[in-house]
């Protein structure tokens, strides 16, 4: 586990440059519910992974999780080698992985992130209706599930699941529980953006570790340290 906390909140920096993101971390860091910070792939393409990570680094040592969008999509060799050193070196301290290219391709990537001190997070199911083949997309409704218990026979323990879809996010979780213990889930989808109840969603994975993935609902707001607790005490009673 890298959050210091059980419950969470983890900001989505889906901003458009450094600036933003300055300010983003900056308003936020201090509170004692956001427990890390997400970066995709806009800002790494754009200024490169480094510099993401220093602008961070220039006010918390809260993980940072790197969200490729999507990793796991390639051969083995690819997605378990050079780039994870590169990240580990850039200072990313966990990864998003969603194993769409298959088991050796996830069971690569995850022993690549332990040798290079990565934490991988695990996703079968994504938030956007069209995904799986029920809704007319192209992934069979079973493999989310496969994708997670197989994730779990490999070490894993956190899992992405989408908060925009509680009961398969209470499907997942009751799954991954038969298999190992004190699984943690990340769930994004959550607020203004696609919607997802947050109070419903961490009702969903109790008792277990639980931290909303919040995008637009907090950096796109123009105080964001408020949006971001006005958000969070709709939860806190809960706990």
């Amino acid at each position: 586990m890298i959050f210091r906390a059980k419950y969470g909140v983890i900001p989505a920096c889906d901003v458009k440059n450094l600036a933003e993101l300055d300010l983003l971390v900056k308003s936020t860091c201090s509170l004692d519910f956001i427990v890390g910070y997400k970066i995709g792939s806009l800002l790494a393409l754009s200024y490169g992974i480094e510099k993401v990570v220093t602008v961070i680094r220039n006010y918390t040592k809260l993980p940072i999780i790197y969200d490729h969008q999507k990793f796991g999509t390639d051969i083995p060799a690819i997605c378990s080698g050079e780039i994870l050193r590169f990240l580990k070196k850039a200072g990313i301290d966990a990864i998003i992985i969603f194993p769409l290219s298959g088991i050796e391709t996830l069971r690569s990537s995850v022993e690549g992130c332990f040798k290079n001190d990565i934490v991988p997070i695990i996703g079968g199911e994504m938030t956007h209706p069209g995904y799986l083949t029920n809704q007319g997309g192209y992934i069979d409704v079973t493999q989310p599930r496969k994708i997670y218990l197989d994730a779990c026979k490999l070490g894993v323990k956190g899992f992405i699941i989408p908060g925009t879809k509680i009961k398969k996010m209470e499907e997942y979780k009751e799954e991954i529980e038969k298999t190992i213990s004190q699984p943690y889930f990340l769930f994004p989808g959550i607020g203004k953006g696609q919607g997802g109840d947050i109070v419903a969603a961490f009702k969903a994975i109790h008792p277990y570790a639980g931290y909303a993935i919040v995008g637009r609902g907090i950096y796109a707001q123009d105080n964001k340290k408020e949006a971001a607790e006005k958000l969070w005490e709709k939860v806190v009673g809960y706990f």
